[in-house]
């Protein structure tokens, strides 16, 4: 098994998921990105993007891949890139940060050390690009706490309410066997529900965010505690956390095992056949 890591760029922007290609909740603001949807301009709106974040501040990802085949992906940008980042009642990231949007890994390559090697080469990109840290939204489960790695059966996820989440966009259809961790809609079959804002102690004015207006493809926040990650904004719902990388060139080898366990439950749907033009140019 031969495994790489590939710059996202406009010649590799292919090889992400179809979806994915497809969603700009978190490169446009909400009225833009459901403009561009019912235009059916989304695709063309996402390169548009990549290429002016590549011409400015360089690639804005990370893809893993097996034998030349994409197994996985990791997605980031400067905050002033993000605007769609702006919805959540956490924000703003702070400026000396970049904010980590979503990460997944397919789920028959889990388990092999693929995660970790992937959140490595972000670290040490970032690193070498000066960058002081990252920052990420995370979403709380009531069922799942600090530091524990393991979240309900991922099945589970089969039955959300209407939808199908795939790295931010909600989709209806989606093919059998995809699994993806958070979602626009509720979860149901799972135990305990998502707090409410009186719930959790805070003030009787404070409106709860519009989750259809946000990304779906956020990590759960006790995962990214996990693998080191602090809470900068606390939120019942959606904390921002931050990841100093002046403290450590690597990621730590002994959260290996929580992030096999991350992504086996935060899974992309097969992508489309690799071109060999694109293998061969990068």
């Amino acid at each position: 098994m031969t495994r790489a890591l590939v710059p996202l760029s406009m010649t590799t922007i292919g090889l992400l998921p179809e979806r994915c290609r497809g969603c700009v909740t978190w490169e446009l603001d909400a009225e833009a990105a459901r403009s561009a949807s019912l235009l059916g301009e989304t695709e063309f709106e996402k390169e548009v993007w990549l290429s002016g974040v590549m011409l400015t501040w360089g690639s804005a990802g990370q893809i893993v891949t097996v034998d030349d085949r994409p197994v996985g992906f990791a997605l980031f940008a400067p905050p002033t890139a993000v605007p769609g980042a702006s919805a959540f009642p956490t924000s703003p990231v702070s400026p000396d940060a970049v904010l980590l949007t979503t990460a997944r890994i397919r789920r028959e390559f889990t388990g092999q050390g693929l995660a970790r090697y992937l959140m490595e080469g972000v670290v040490r990109q970032l690193t070498r690009r000066g960058v002081r840290a990252i920052e990420l939204f995370g979403r709380e489960y009531p069922s799942v706490e600090d530091g524990h790695t393991d979240l309900p059966d991922p099945a589970a996820t089969d039955r959300m309410q209407g939808a199908d989440v795939v790295a931010g966009s909600a989709a209806p259809g989606a093919s059998a066997g995809f699994t993806a961790s958070t979602g626009s809609a509720e979860f149901t079959g799972l135990p305990g529900s998502v707090p409410s804002a009186a719930s959790a102690g805070l003030p009787a004015n404070q409106t709860e965010p519009d989750d259809t207006s946000l990304p779906s493809c956020l990590l759960p926040a006790g995962f990214a505690r996990a693998v080191g990650f602090q809470d900068v904004a606390p939120h019942h719902l959606y904390p921002r956390l931050r990841y100093e990388l002046a403290r450590d060139l690597g990621w730590k080898a002994d959260v290996e095992a929580a992030l096999d366990k991350l992504f086996t439950v935060i899974t992309v749907p097969a992508s489309p056949a690799l071109v060999p033009e694109l293998v061969a140019g990068r």
